[in-house]
């Protein structure tokens, strides 16, 4: 199946909503809300089912990010730490000069099926077992997508040297009916045994076994002593409006900064191009910024709130420019394939969720008796010594995942975010500059054309459905653009619950396989 432009109104249900990037994981977090699962029970059904159905998005070795509404606001870092072992100069003496993008060395320990296990904890309420059950039955086969079979062909020219890897994935047709029996016996001894068995015994010592056999000193102690953690997300006004953002090692301060800084602007009187060209010079400095500061917070030199004050954001808007664009100092940047999904119930319950192995099956190293394409994560650590998000033992890498929920008079309105890597922050600037200073649909919000800023020389890719006279105006202020397709994927997928007085409308990405439900 392939998925066209869908645009006009989101879906509206009156009992619960869902959205996710593949439609088969929409149709098994559905099938949970209609057991009687809640909201939670729900994203973590569709999260077990997305692992399997597109495992070049996010999957059993990678990490996960929430924030859940439930009365009050939580947030949780489901991300893993660097091997105890793992330091810039060992890295060097394997003959590394700068941090692998992929191999052993680039994998940190997964957080996902820890996060899940802590989220069910705390919320769920239908068995943990039955969350799994049309997760078990796709990994058992499922029939691929155009857009899966083509993105796991692409995958083939990094991954296909891995033998393992290349028994399961490496006839990927249209139509192919794709079977990975390792996530059946994962998903059987997730049951079984709860987390215990993926960070101890035969899981954990597989994992590290694969990990060493392709040069990392990721060990089995260090996933026995994984623990995800709770943290009270950042909050900043925006309009009328405050927005919830992860704080470090995610992205969510950038996101937050990039708002702040749009807040001092008159969004809804200025001229488009006026619009455009500001918010893409405050993305660039709020880039440029979580380049310098950002990483594991026991590690950051600078609180985060430091960020979003007053008087350095007041400084921040002073510096843009609004006839000409700027090239602040070059930033490294961090690329990835990522699953975003969102649900929210009449109950009170709504979650905001991110799950990721990086970049598409991560690292490279698979784990066939468990088929787990493990994170490379650690690809986001650099060996520069000086840097503050520099490789260390036991570190969490500064992390581009981040949902994202926006409140009004204390509660939640919209239940946000979108896949994306560098893009993340960038999209959620814009996707609520369409639905708080437009006041648009939360589809029309999602289908509006978007534009990335690259880190890397500071270009600007943008789809080819923005108008011309905008972007030549825009390449007159020495913005370097690149145009790309008309709905293209690179500019992220993402997805938006609002919540209404009568019940919830329900967005999904028209550049993504996914579905919004309901019930």
């Amino acid at each position: 199946m392939t998925t066209g432009p869908r645009t006009g109104r989101a879906a509206r249900f009156p009992r619960a909503a869902l959205a996710t990037p593949h439609h088969l994981a929409s149709a098994a977090g559905a099938g949970v809300l209609a057991r009687g699962g809640n909201a939670v029970d729900a994203i973590i059904a569709a999260n077990l089912a997305l692992g399997v159905v597109a495992p070049y998005l996010c999957g059993y070795g990678g990490d996960v990010f929430a924030i859940v509404w439930d009365g009050d606001l939580h947030g949780y870092l489901g991300s893993g730490r660097s091997a105890a072992a793992a330091t810039p100069d060992r890295l060097r003496r394997d003959g590394h000069t700068v941090m692998p993008t992929f191999g052993g060395a680039s994998v940190t320990v997964p957080g996902a099926v820890a996060g899940w296990f802590d989220l069910h904890a705390r919320w769920g309420r239908l068995p943990f077992a039955s969350l799994t059950e049309d997760a078990r039955a796709y990994a058992e086969g499922f029939a691929l997508t155009r857009t899966g079979s083509e993105t796991i062909a692409a995958s083939a020219v990094l991954h296909g040297g891995s033998a393992s890897w290349r028994a399961v994935y490496g006839d990927p047709a249209d139509g192919r009916v794709l079977r990975q029996p390792g996530l059946v016996r994962l998903l059987d001894s997730l049951v079984a045994d709860g987390p215990d068995a993926y960070y101890r015994g035969a899981v954990a010592d597989a994992i590290a076994e694969a990990v060493g056999r392709d040069g990392g000193h990721l060990a089995a102690t260090d996933l026995a002593a994984h623990a995800g953690e709770w943290a009270a997300p950042l909050r900043a006004s925006y309009r009328d409006r405050e927005v919830a953002e992860l704080g470090p090692p995610t992205q969510g301060v950038t996101a937050l900064e990039i708002l702040r800084i749009l807040d001092g602007f008159d969004l809804a009187g200025m001229d488009p191009v006026d619009v455009e060209h500001t918010m893409v010079e405050a993305t660039k400095l709020a880039l440029a910024d979580r380049e310098a500061h950002v990483t594991d917070p026991t590690a950051m030199r600078i609180d985060p709130h430091d960020l979003l004050e007053d008087g350095f954001i007041g400084r921040r808007r002073a510096a843009i420019d609004p006839d000409r664009a700027a090239d602040p100092r070059p930033a490294r940047p961090q690329r990835g394939g990522t699953a975003y999904l969102c649900a929210a119930d009449r109950d009170g319950l709504a979650v905001s969720l991110i799950q990721s192995n990086f970049l598409g099956f991560g690292s490279g190293v698979h784990v066939p008796e468990w088929g787990i394409n493990l994170t490379n994560r650690g690809a986001s650590f650099t060996l520069d010594e000086h840097a503050v998000n520099v490789l260390a033992p036991a570190k969490r890498p500064m992390h581009t995942l981040i949902p994202g929920m926006v409140l009004r008079e204390g509660r939640p309105d919209l239940v946000f975010g979108s896949m994306g890597a560098d893009a993340q922050a960038q999209i959620h600037a814009q996707v609520l500059r369409h639905a708080i200073d437009r006041g648009e649909d939360p589809q029309a919000a999602i289908d509006a054309p978007r534009w990335r800023v690259e880190l890397g020389d500071w270009g600007l890719r943008h789809e080819a459905r923005f108008d011309p006279d905008l972007t030549a105006a825009l390449a007159a202020r020495g913005h370097r653009l690149t145009a790309t397709a008309p709905f293209d994927m690179g500019m992220g997928h993402a997805h938006a619950i609002r919540l209404e007085a009568d019940g919830f409308a329900v967005a999904s990405d028209p550049r993504s396989e996914g579905a919004a439900v309901g019930r």
